[in-house]
């Protein structure tokens, strides 16, 4: 699979139905903080829970951090918060669950052990530029 650009994979997205503004500053925000093989799974129709993870990786625990909290002040510049968040601390996994929306900032290592994209393999799959 290839990377592509932000705007491409919002088209695409759009072709299902209006994916949600949140969805789009969460992916320009870990873009913003250089996270590693930025994805987006489509989940509408395949789960109850939510209808998008994102899933990044960042080179340390610190770049996890700093993707992470760049998220957090971009959806609060733009008026959401997320109901729960874990894993901040210690920054190897952190999940921001946004409802609609789940974001999982991995360590390289943790993100190749859990395969969130291989264990939701029916969903499309985007990776970002």
């Amino acid at each position: 699979m290839s990377a592509l650009p932000l705007d491409e994979v919002w088209r695409r997205l759009a072709e299902r139905g209006d994916p949600s503004h949140e969805l789009r500053s969460v992916a320009e925000a870990a873009l913003e903080r250089n996270a590693r093989v930025p994805t987006i799974l489509d989940l509408r129709g395949l789960s109850d829970v939510t209808d998008f993870f994102v899933i990044a990786t960042g080179d340390s625990d610190t770049h996890a951090r700093a993707i992470s909290e760049n998220i957090l002040d971009r959806a609060r510049e733009d008026g959401f918060r997320p109901v729960g968040v874990e894993g901040m601390s210690k920054g190897r996994w952190v999940l921001m669950d946004y409802v609609g929306l789940i974001v999982h900032v991995f360590l390289n290592e943790v993100r190749e052990f859990y395969q969130l994209e291989r264990l939701w393999g029916d969903a499309p799959r985007f990776e970002l530029e």
